[in-house]
């Protein structure tokens, strides 16, 4: 029998015993070495071959990640680990770090119950460690720390034991801050820091494949001065021999990291927001194998054989071939056609179902997307995965034979399925087609795919970057009049409070939670009582209030002003960019009696008119989207590097000193960072390394807001004439 048969068999053994079960992710700032992690993990699993050097990258699946030596995809392993004589089944997701896939992070935490970050001893905890941490922690997902290349504080820096632990402990108290800020308000978590004493901190060298913790060094005697010892006299294979990297993990990761049944009783409040005291309630916390099949899909993938495989973590009964189940928003339901667990790039399909609490990769959900809740009884769905960027950056993708069209649409409209980060918008008409991601890497990725993977050759247009227009004060109360003049509508609008924003924007805010809830929920971000109490609707970050007393009629004409609404804010009045952060006020309608006369035709233009004329009124503004710059330069560079971060309308905050580099942190507009990557190498003769993440949205400043919106309008082909004011419009 061959080794993988065997280990697959395994796993089939362990998957009906939820306490030696951890569903885990690896997660971390790009270039921290989570990917060279995993390859080590295998490896101790017997999973592949232990040579040397770990840099094989087994879970860089696909061709272009080889390529750019990042991970682009969260790619899925299963694997087994005897610890304390039990032996555990340990599913594992490898997951990206570079900021434009963050997405995959997201999803990747809803499926797990435990999160390894990964943080580099040189470089420290990063943006991007901190986002990481906060994705976790927001999906009630348990951290442990593994601090990666120390073997470079040895050989590169020459630091000695106590210089080294000082570094260390400076890392550990960064991670515990960011642990600490994050989970002060979370009353179902106990203390999640992270530390030596207790076993969660581990730390080592991917590349070398040795790794420590204090229960290692209890258990095999080593100290950190043998350690600097060994590494410094280049005896890698003996460290890797005494004490290595995979044991010290996969320990850590046994010990500490809980199972679904002590994780699901406290997860499912958090990310479901049925009712609790159901039987499917009970069947999600108390992971019954037997109860109502429950599975959320986390990842969508397509395999050359099976067609599309959906990936996803099963929270209640056991998921089988041949089953009908509903997916969450379609009609219908889904039959399964096979069920099977993820070996790094390969699937293995078994002849069992797959019990609650494990992670399945399932083919036949063809109307399931990233994010679906697929179940044998219709519920409530998972709360939505929210992401914690939004697309900034747009291309034009067409093909370049006009015979691939119709396998282009196709394509696209998979790759909006696949990766709900990426929006899609397809103009049947002129056939231009519009792809907006987190950043250029991200539509790279896409486009690249698209020609390599489905062989139709396409052209794209020029990066085009996403703005947003929003009020800057409160509009005096406008009308809106209905083309027949029968139906007035009167509204006024001001600009949401940030607090709210953000509560909007990380999902603690929606219209799909109870009503009593979402009062609660903007009252402690700002907002008063009476408002509160009225929300009518929420689209993006954008808030409608009924202040009307007793208006015939309105309650069944309320689902057009609604759609009116949403027409005017996805098309701003200064460029057609989507409106965000109003609060839109209805004081007041007139409508007429009969049906006929206030139709979509009638009702739809009347509030899109008020809308945008109260837009207008609250001196609207266009938004720009900006990032977060870091950059690591050789001091002797740091002036070329600074100015490029100057000379693109940017801002340095601060400059400072780490190891034998300086860094340079400070903000840039997104557009202006285009071709950024290009630029640097050569203004530091290819010796920065940086880093950016998107930092929200900022307003324009006054003196580019005409010029850029006219700009828009005739890229968009609109009029070129401007309202001033509402009179105009």
């Amino acid at each position: 029998m061959g080794r993988r048969k065997k280990i697959v068999q395994e796993c089939e053994k362990l998957m009906d015993k939820p306490e030696q079960i951890r569903n885990i992710a690896i997660a971390a700032h790009v270039d921290h070495g989570k990917t060279t992690l995993t390859d080590n993990l295998l490896a101790g699993a017997g999973m592949i071959a232990d040579e040397g050097e770990a840099t094989r990258l087994m879970m860089d699946t696909e061709e272009d990640e080889q390529e750019r030596g990042i991970t682009i995809d969260a790619a899925n392993v299963s694997m087994t680990h005897e610890y304390e004589d039990n032996n555990h089944l340990i599913n594992l997701i490898d997951t990206p770090g570079h900021v434009d896939f963050g997405g995959d992070v997201t999803r990747a935490m809803r499926a797990v119950d435990g999160a390894l970050v990964v943080v580099d001893a040189v470089e420290g905890a990063m943006p991007q460690t901190e986002t990481v941490v906060r994705q976790a922690l927001r999906e009630g997902v348990k951290p442990a720390l593994f601090i990666n290349k120390v073997d470079r504080l040895i050989s590169e820096l020459q630091e000695g034991p106590e210089e080294m632990q000082q570094r260390l402990t400076d890392v550990i108290s960064d991670v515990n801050e960011l642990i600490r800020g994050m989970t002060e308000d979370m009353d179902d978590v106990d203390d999640w820091t992270v530390s030596v004493e207790d076993g969660t901190v581990a730390f080592g060298s991917a590349l070398y494949k040795w790794g420590v913790s204090l229960p290692s060094m209890q258990a095999t005697g080593m100290s950190f001065g043998d350690i600097i010892e060994l590494e410094r006299a280049d005896k890698r294979q003996e460290l890797h021999e005494k004490t290595p990297l995979s044991d010290v993990v996969l320990d850590m990761v046994a010990e500490h990291f809980p199972d679904p049944l002590d994780a699901q009783p406290r997860r499912i409040p958090r990310v479901w927001r049925g009712d609790d005291d159901t039987d499917l309630a009970k069947q999600m916390r108390e992971v019954d194998d037997d109860g109502e099949v429950v599975f959320m899909v986390t990842d969508i993938g397509m395999d050359p054989h099976a067609g599309e495989i959906a990936t996803g973590r099963v929270f209640s009964g056991t998921i089988k071939k041949g089953q009908e189940l509903y997916v969450s928003g379609t009609a219908g339901k889904n039959r399964v056609q096979s069920v099977g667990i993820f070996m790094g790039g390969e699937r293995e399909e078994l002849d069992r179902g797959v019990p609650a609490g494990n992670i399945a990769a399932v083919t036949g959900l063809r109307d399931a997307i990233a994010g679906s809740t697929v179940s044998s009884v219709e519920m409530t769905p998972f709360e939505s995965i929210e992401h914690i960027s939004e697309p900034v950056i747009t291309k034009s993708v067409e093909a370049k034979n006009m015979d691939d069209l119709p396998k282009l649409i196709e394509t696209l409209q998979q790759v909006a399925k696949e990766d709900p980060t990426i929006r899609v918008e397809i103009n049947e008409d002129t056939g231009e087609h519009l792809i907006s991601g987190q950043g250029e890497l991200h539509l790279e990725v896409i486009t690249q795919r698209i020609q390599k993977n489905q062989g139709i050759p396409v052209v794209t247009g020029e990066p085009i970057v996403v703005y947003r227009e929003a009020p800057q004060k409160e509009s005096r109360e406008v009308e809106g009049v209905s083309p027949n003049r029968h139906n007035k509508f009167y509204i006024t609008v001001e600009p949401l409070s940030e607090d709210i924003i953000e509560q909007i924007q990380l999902g603690e805010v929606s219209m799909d939670m109870p009503e009593l809830e979402r009062r609660e929920a903007l009252q402690e971000a700002g907002m008063d009582k009476d408002t509160s109490q009225n929300v009518e609707h929420i689209h993006g970050t954008n808030i409608l209030i009924d202040d009307t007393k007793g208006i015939q009629h309105l309650n069944e004409t309320m689902e057009l002003v609604i759609e009116g609404l949403e027409e005017a804010l996805d098309d701003g009045p200064l460029a057609a960019e989507p409106a965000q952060g109003s609060l839109l006020r209805l004081h007041d309608a007139k409508l007429h009696e009969d049906t006929i006369h206030r139709g979509p035709a009638q009702v739809i233009p009347a509030v899109r008119d008020a809308v945008h004329r109260s837009l207008i009124d609250a001196d609207i503004k266009l938004l720009e989207p900006i990032q977060n710059v870091r950059i690591d330069v050789p001091s002797e560079h740091m002036g070329s590097a600074s100015g490029e971060i100057q000379g693109r309308r940017g801002r340095v905050d601060d400059m400072y000193q780490e190891g034998d580099l300086m860094v340079i942190e400070g903000i840039a507009p997104v557009e202006e960072m285009i071709g950024f990557s290009s630029d640097i190498r050569s203004a530091t003769e290819g010796r920065a390394s940086w880093n950016t993440e998107n930092a929200g949205f900022r307003v324009l400043s006054d003196n580019l807001q005409r010029e850029k919106i006219m700009e828009i309008r005739e890229r968009k082909g609109m009029k070129l004439e401007l309202p001033q004011s509402i009179d105009q419009f």
